[in-house]
């Protein structure tokens, strides 16, 4: 499969398969990189579009950046991966995971896209960080004072983040929308995926068994096989 390794601005990027007019934009999540999207894109190019996957902040080739991977840093760089890709493309779609589907769901409101798939989506951060918070015993008033706390299991809880996520709800999405969900997974309830996908009518496909992560064979099947059936083609 063709693939060509860039940057726009100072973005890492790879762009996946032949020309096309559509192309689907490829957010990761956490602890991963651009390169892991080549399964997918595998897949896309195969049905005739292109796929561009980027590194977001604090992973890949952006490790070693004076430039944490907050929300408000992801969504200016999906913001300007969105205007490179508009300005290449006539048809865009949406491939985003985990914590790349939450930044894509802040930064692309507004956005045309023609379709989105969300696999393992994180949709409210505000009840992930709360949830966080009472786990490891944090109060409001505590974080406040002290604007960021370790915790044992290596993620670090910010203020500055929880205000973010508590002013910027998902209050619009209007892409066709189809979301993979595990039942099991451990940062989104799945009432909050049901309610979501039931207010922005999006299809919600539920895994019983899954957790967040789909990286066993059965897990891996079963996404291959939604992706053949949602991807769409040219």
């Amino acid at each position: 499969m063709k693939k060509k390794i860039y940057k726009v601005g100072n973005i890492p990027v790879i762009l996946w398969g032949e020309k096309s007019d559509c192309a689907y934009i490829c957010v990761h999540g956490k602890h991963s990189n651009k390169e892991e999207a080549q399964g997918f894109a595998e897949k896309a190019v195969s049905k005739g579009f292109q796929a561009l996957s980027f590194d977001l902040p604090e992973h890949g080739e952006r490790k070693d950046e004076d430039y944490p991977c907050m929300a408000w840093n992801a969504v200016h760089d999906l913001g300007v991966i969105g205007k490179y890709a508009r300005q290449n493309w006539s048809s865009l779609c949406l491939f985003g995971s985990s914590l790349g589907a939450y930044f894509s769901l802040l930064a692309y409101q507004n956005f045309p896209l023609k379709k989105s798939l969300l696999l393992s989506p994180v949709l409210d951060m505000e009840h992930l960080i709360q949830k966080m918070m009472k786990r490891f015993g944090v109060s409001e008033k505590e974080l406040e004072e002290r604007r960021e706390i370790p915790t044992p299991m290596g993620e670090t809880l910010y203020w500055d983040y929880y205000c973010y996520a508590r002013e910027n709800p998902i209050g619009k999405w209007e892409a066709p929308t189809e979301i993979l969900y595990g039942s099991k997974d451990n940062l989104t309830a799945r009432d909050v995926a049901e309610n979501f996908s039931k207010r922005f009518h999006c299809g919600l496909t539920v895994l019983e068994g899954s957790e967040h992560w789909f990286h066993e064979e059965w897990q891996l099947a079963f996404l291959n096989g939604w992706l053949d059936k949602h991807i769409g083609t040219v």
